[in-house]
């Protein structure tokens, strides 16, 4: 199902010009406009899917898939000296298009991507809480 106000649906299904590096019946992959660094790709899925939880574990599983053999491309052709994969799920998250995509992000020497946090301190009374309310679910 497309969802016809959906930038990444008309991107993903050719409405809207894009530089694709990939593409087959589920997926286009394509080059980001506004790269995190040289090379940044997004993964587009054909249909319309929120996000991650909107997706059938089938189409999720074929996502990293091709997420992985378009990375190995894009590292092994630029030369990048790591990589991310990024995906988010809801504002809260950092999503800003609702429609399920993933990063592609080569990393370089220097390239101030800034994809990092400031990791907290964890509490063992708060790790057995929240394993307790997961193990409920």
């Amino acid at each position: 199902m497309k969802e016809c106000s959906c930038i990444f649906c008309k991107i993903a299904n050719g409405e809207i010009p894009s530089t694709t590096l990939y593409e087959d019946k589920d997926f286009r992959v394509i080059l980001d406009l506004g790269p995190a660094a040289r090379g940044h790709a997004l993964l587009i899925p054909k249909e319309h899917y929120a996000d991650l939880f909107d997706l059938d574990e089938s189409l999720a599983a074929r996502a990293i898939v091709t997420a992985k053999r378009v990375a190995l491309k894009i590292k092994n052709a630029l030369g990048a000296t790591g990589f991310n994969l990024v995906q988010n799920n809801g504002e809260d998250a950092g999503q800003t298009v609702f429609h399920f995509h993933m990063h592609l992000i080569p990393r370089y020497p220097d390239d101030h991507a800034g994809i990092a946090w400031n990791p907290g301190k964890a509490d063992q009374e708060d790790m057995e809480e929240i394993k307790r309310l997961v193990d409920e679910q």
